[in-house]
């Protein structure tokens, strides 16, 4: 730690007061936002010493941390985060301390250039709408919210439980709010496990809504529901399947796909040439988790061999690593990955 980490802050920061390079003690001038850091009984505390194996021991609005050098310096960084979280309006959820502790680790095998200087403070991408702000919890969030802001076709590919979705829809609400887009379209192609639109009761609209309702979910989380409502009545959000895409060209728009691995490869095509002038691209999916008739390849599978590298296009793979959902979510994931690997070397034998 140097000299100017260890120096007292202004009364909006944490104070950092060193002991010995493996000891520090944290000070927070507020103290409703310090017991607010803390958690119920200490709860985030706590989980931070389960995570990095170090001591974090509260006493008033003071915090003292004790442990390897490296894992007390992801931890303050991390605390640091959570308590201008706090300063700027937000909340601290143990989500919230798990994704500060993952970019904190992550930060610290990044070196900055020129000075090759380990990073001192975090620097995590964020999505703002009127009703909530997300900050990244993994490296690949961070990277794939950063892409969306960037570029104007983005791929958002890995496993259940990584945020791919929700950050696209967020990041479309934040899109519409600041007035870069004139409307948003949510789609997905509604292919299930084998089941077809037409064997399900209802209209058109009740036929195609359980295929939609993660979209749906998203969206009220992100804005208030009678502002859903509405933008939806008056067609400024429009949720359809893929099908209904054909022929169209989407202008001024931000336009998400989401399960695109169940896409065929002309419905794939298809669907990028509708993209407009001024419009924003967003298709997400699992190329593990293709539900379409045995021997039809996946367009999205596809789609990422053709576009790899093309100006304009950014990919962005998620990893068991970059679930967020239950922790037993990532190891369920890992173990399903093992065994599709144990049986890809089977039938290279057996051929």
């Amino acid at each position: 730690m140097n000299a100017q980490e260890l120096a007292l802050s202004s009364s909006r920061n944490p104070r950092t007061a060193a002991t010995d390079a493996n000891h520090f003690i944290l000070t927070f001038e507020n103290n409703r936002f310090a017991s607010e850091l803390f958690g119920q009984f200490d709860q985030n505390l706590k989980l931070i010493e389960e995570r990095l194996n170090i001591s974090a021991r509260p006493r008033g609005n003071s915090v003292s941390i004790s442990g390897d050098l490296v894992a007390t310096n992801q931890a303050r960084r991390a605390l640091d985060f959570l308590y201008d979280r706090l300063q700027k309006g937000g909340t601290v959820e143990p989500s919230d301390v798990e994704g500060a502790l993952r970019m904190a680790v992550a930060a610290d095998d990044q070196l900055s250039l020129p000075t090759m200087e380990r990073k001192a403070k975090l620097s995590m991408a964020q999505i703002t709408t009127r009703k909530k702000t997300i900050a990244a919890r993994t490296p690949t969030q961070d990277a794939y919210m950063r892409a969306m802001e960037r570029s104007e076709l983005v791929f958002g590919v890995g496993p259940a439980g990584t945020g791919k979705t929700y950050l696209a829809v967020a990041h479309a609400a934040q899109l519409l709010e600041r007035g870069a887009v004139d409307r948003i379209i949510l789609s997905r192609p509604a292919v299930e496990a084998g089941e077809r639109l037409g064997f399900l009761p209802g209209d058109m609209k009740e036929k195609v809504d359980p295929y939609l309702r993660p979209l749906y979910d998203a969206l009220y989380d992100m804005m208030p529901g009678d502002k859903v409502e509405r933008a939806i009545t008056a067609g400024v959000i429009e949720i359809a399947p893929l099908a209904f895409m054909r022929g169209r060209t989407l202008a001024n728009a931000a336009i998400i796909l989401d399960e695109a691995q169940n896409t065929t490869s002309m419905q794939m095509k298809m669907f990028l040439t509708r993209l407009g002038e001024n419009g924003r691209m967003i298709i997400t999916g699992d190329p593990s988790q293709v539900d379409l008739p045995r021997g039809v390849k996946s367009g999205l599978v596809e789609a990422l061999q053709i576009l790899d590298g093309v100006d304009g296009i950014s990919i962005t793979r998620f990893k068991d690593v970059d679930v967020v959902r239950h922790p037993l979510v990532g190891r369920i994931v890992r173990a399903y990955d093992a065994q599709y690997v144990i049986q890809d070397e089977r039938e290279q034998i057996d051929r």
